[in-house]
This record gives structure tokens, C-alpha cells and sequence, in this order.
């Protein structure tokens, strides 16, 4: 039988996933932390499967995540409408410029800078998880830790409803692959300030293992 690929970036929350899941069907692995590697990972288990006659039939970017306060609590579930490469672009004295507005040829921006969730996993997991925040989650290689990094973001992305660091990775490969692609993360802390004792790990990780549970 041919299952899901669940991503994620750490062992402990590929444990926390594995727990929670009853399908033999879906794999879970962790493949590091961070956009690019994260991706890089995806896209070779891909094409092993590919190459194997045994494509998976979607892909999960699965773990625990910064929460922006408001639309998600901590402890909350989030499902990811789009993955967002918020931090792509360039600087300039007017301030961020995304990627894709700095007028390189479409050709040259692949995915773009946000890649939407596949609509039918989505909904299918919206449906087994019905207390779930839903929104834009957002991908960043140096994840925010100050009041202005965090007012900027929200400037930049009024819709976001969490901060992580590899889901735009994960989607790039399985839309290279044309397999569906979904987002699903628990909240271990607010996004702002860096303030490690504010983290609830241990409760985002359980959260995550009764979320999972929708994958099967």
C-alpha cells in the first residue's frame, strides 16, 4: 500500500508523530533542521519512492512551531494553508523586498515564495482536526526573536498564523514532484522575544502526537 511521507526536522518530533499514528502505511522521518536541507532530504526520499514504482500519495511537513498570539495559543494545532519563504528576498532602505518582486524573470522564481497546500489533504485534515488554526505558516532560516523582527512579519504577513523552519523546503520538492504537500504543526512558544522558559516543548510535542493521529 502506498501511505504519506511525514517530514520532520528533529527526532523528538518524529517519535512524537510516530506515536500518534496507526496507519502502517505512513513514514516518518526526520530530515534536519532548515529550508534547504529539509528540502534536499524530501526530494531524494521522493525519488527513491518514485524510482521504486512506490510514490507516496502526499507529503507532511509535520513538528512543533512558533505561534504568532492571537490566532494560535501555545499548545495549539496549526494547519498551513501556504508555506511562505518570509525571509527570501533582498534588504533595501525602503525595507524587505520578496523575491518575487525584484523583477527576475518568472522563469527564475520556480515555486515563488509561497506554495499552497494541497486543497484535499487539507481539507481532510481540517475535518479530523476541527480546533485547528488554519492559515499561511511561514518559513524562515533564522527564526525570530525580537519585538521589531516580529512586528515586521506580521507587517509583512497580517494572515500568518505560525513561524517554522522547513516547510517551504519540504513543498518546493513535492511540488518538483507533483505530490501533494500539507503543513501541520503544534505551538511550543509565541513567536517574539527569544525567551527559552517560555517554551512548552513537552506540551507542543504531546499535542503533536494527538494531531497525528488524523494522518492515519
Amino acid at each position: 500500500m502506498i501511505g504519506l511521507l511525514v517530514v520532520t526536522a528533529v527526532p523528538a518530533e518524529a517519535e512524537a508523530v510516530r506515536a500518534g499514528v496507526s496507519d502502517p502505511t505512513v513514514t516518518v522521518v526526520p530530515v534536519g533542521v532548515g529550508p534547504a536541507v529539509a528540502g534536499a532530504a524530501t526530494a531524494r526520499l521522493l525519488a527513491l519512492a518514485e524510482a521504486a514504482g512506490r510514490p507516496y500519495r502526499g507529503v507532511v511537513s509535520a513538528g512543533v512551531a512558533g505561534g504568532f498570539a492571537g490566532p494560535v495559543e501555545v499548545g495549539g494545532t496549526v494547519l498551513g494553508t501556504h508555506a511562505v519563504a518570509a525571509d527570501l528576498g533582498a534588504e533595501s532602505p525602503d525595507g524587505f523586498i520578496p523575491v518575487d518582486e525584484l523583477g527576475m524573470p518568472a522563469e527564475l522564481l520556480g515555486a515563488g515564495r509561497s506554495i499552497a497546500a494541497d486543497p484535499h489533504l487539507l481539507a481532510a485534515l481540517g475535518t479530523a482536526l476541527p480546533a485547528a488554526t488554519v492559515g499561511p505558516v511561514l518559513t524562515v532560516s533564522t527564526v525570530t526573536g525580537t519585538v521589531a523582527g516580529t512586528t515586521e512579519l506580521r507587517r509583512r504577513h497580517p494572515d500568518a498564523v505560525a513561524e517554522a523552519m522547513e516547510g517551504y523546503g519540504v513543498a518546493v520538492a513535492a511540488a518538483q514532484a507533483t505530490v501533494p504537500f500539507v503543513e501541520l504543526r503544534t505551538v511550543s512558544n509565541p513567536v517574539g522575544p527569544r525567551d527559552r522558559d517560555a517554551w512548552r516543548l513537552r506540551e507542543a510535542l504531546a499535542a503533536l502526537t494527538k494531531a497525528a493521529a488524523a494522518l492515519g
